[in-house]
């Protein structure tokens, strides 16, 4: 009797945890392929299963399939997998998981040496059982070519539309707004645009500007709140402000994977004059483009060291510029020195900042059970309560699904003139508009659910320093590994910004302070 249970207990099946991945582009006009259709169809089929047991579905929208780094649903698919929350992942066809055969033999390798296993239910594909090099070579170079037909069919129609001067702008800059597919002007965000040029030709830096707009509270868009450098200098140097419209600054290139690049000479581009309306003049237009290139003047190439580009200004934001007095090497704040900003003053030696990290680290390896130990349980305890928002992020991926059907549905009525382009333009407005709200959740649900990111980040940290033996003098590759940036609080304080968002912050000691003027 005894006998006979054991050998019963030996034969039952270990629940296999299972995992289903989608991807639809949103261009597809196949309703069958929707987020909804297939979110639906895995879940009856892990009820139809009792072996297995699911996981999660990880659905990304409206996504390229010919890289993989860009889609975040996937990428939280593979850290899942190194996890070991997965055993196996069913998937409809390969072209789904990629169309670019490298990158897929090489997801799958690791797939392989971690136990995880792939189903391709359209091909019949399972990488438990057979050889995944003969299996998704061919398979996967037949899904490449396809997308690089389909890729250059459609570089070839925005040439020809480009060449022609009909190619309307789909996501207007700001201070703009569509209206019946045509830009019209936002005059809300036009007096922001306004304001921005005003500043600037008014002596203002770009920074400084960017400061005060944050001060303001002048909102930006999607969700997006904080002004930047660069989007300010955006702003000034968008010919479209001033009505024109320069064509294919960027471009997408030929071959996989398809990347966005800066035309810098690769591809024509097209300059259409008053293509949309003007908010500003083109005389302040060209105005600021002059001031532009005479601040560039006289910009040398740097040499780069260790603390470039590292140590931070608290108030503006900028980096700190080296300066060598009297043989010493200080550091100080680039806005201040150049006179485009009135920060406080802060100054610290090179010298000074390296003994702090060699001491921060001191402490840090001291301290590292306590420290990086306790954070890594409390991330792991917080990794259970995530549960409500993956639950919501999967409604927000049926709802984008169900209006991307819409869309299709109301482009098939356009295409068969059933409704006049005014209608199509509002009607795809409304809906583009109502997907875009849905995203800004879904960035921030997603954002809430980012610790699995940080905690693993922080468990780099903890291996980092647990194999590292702490060194008198100052160790430039332990330093690139770990800092990330370093915040200049005043004359006596560092704040040792590391990975995983933990900020440690070290007092200058006494003699190697800057004196305060």
């Amino acid at each position: 009797m005894n006998i006979t249970e054991i050998t019963t207990d030996k034969q039952k099946k270990e629940v296999i945890r299972l995992a289903a991945y989608c991807r639809v582009s949103s261009s597809s006009d196949d309703q069958i392929h929707s987020f909804a259709t297939q979110i639906r169809y895995y879940s009856e089929y892990a009820k139809k299963h009792p072996e297995y047991q699911l996981v999660d579905i990880y659905a990304d929208e409206g996504m390229s399939g010919t890289e993989m780094k860009k889609r975040d649903e996937f990428n939280r698919l593979l850290r899942d997998c190194r996890n070991g929350k997965i055993d196996r992942i069913i998937v409809k066809s390969i072209s789904r998981m990629s169309r670019n055969t490298e990158e897929l033999l090489v997801t799958l390798r690791m797939l392989k040496d971690i136990g995880v296993t792939v189903y391709f239910e359209e091909q019949g594909i399972d990488t438990d059982k057979l050889n995944m090099e003969m299996i998704v070579t061919f398979p996967g170079m037949a899904a490449q070519q396809e997308s690089e037909a389909i890729s250059g069919n459609m570089r070839w129609s925005y040439k020809k539309r480009m060449e022609s001067g009909d190619f309307n702008c789909t996501c207007p800059a700001y201070g703009y707004s569509l209206d019946n597919g045509e830009m019209v002007i936002n005059e809300t965000e036009a007096t922001i645009i306004r304001n921005i040029f005003d500043m600037y030709l008014k002596g203002m830096g770009i920074q400084s500007i960017a400061n005060k707009l944050n001060e303001e509270k002048i909102p930006r868009r999607y969700g997006y709140s904080k002004w930047y450098y660069n989007t300010v200098r955006y702003v000034l140097t968008n010919e479209r402000y001033m009505g024109d419209a320069l064509l294919q600054k960027k471009f997408t290139t030929d071959t996989l994977p398809y990347r966005k690049k800066y035309n810098k000479g690769e591809k024509p581009q097209y300059y259409v004059e008053n293509s949309n309306p003007a908010i500003i003049s083109k005389e302040t237009y060209n105005a600021a483009q002059n001031l532009l290139k005479s601040r560039q003047n006289g910009n040398r190439k740097r040499i780069e060291y260790p603390l470039s580009s590292i140590l931070k200004c608290p108030e503006c934001g900028r980096s700190f510029r080296r300066q060598i007095i009297s043989g010493t090497a200080y550091w100080h704040c680039a806005g201040r020195s150049s006179g485009a900003t009135n920060c406080e003053y802060r100054r610290v030696r090179e010298e000074e900042v390296y003994e702090s990290f060699i001491y921060m680290v001191y402490k840090l390896k001291d301290n590292q059970k306590g420290l990086l130990g306790m954070l890594i349980n409390q991330f792991e305890i917080m990794q259970s309560r995530t549960n409500i928002n993956q639950a919501r992020i999967l409604e927000i991926d049926k709802e984008i699904a169900n209006l991307s059907a819409r869309n299709l549905i109301i482009a098939r009525l356009y295409t068969n003139k059933i409704i006049n382009s005014a209608e199509y333009s509002e009607q795809t407005s409304e809906v583009s508009n109502k997907i875009k709200e849905l995203r800004t959740e879904r960035r921030k649900r997603l954002a809430e659910d980012e610790n699995e990111e940080i905690l693993e980040d922080i468990k780099q940290l903890n291996n980092i320093i647990k194999n590292y033996n702490p060194k008198s003098e100052f160790d430039d590759n332990l330093f690139n590994q770990i800092v990330e940036s370093i915040t200049v609080d005043d004359t006596t304080h560092l704040t040792f910004n590391l990975i995983g968002e933990i900020k440690l912050t070290e007092t200058i000691s006494r003699k190697g302070r800057c004196k305060s003027i």
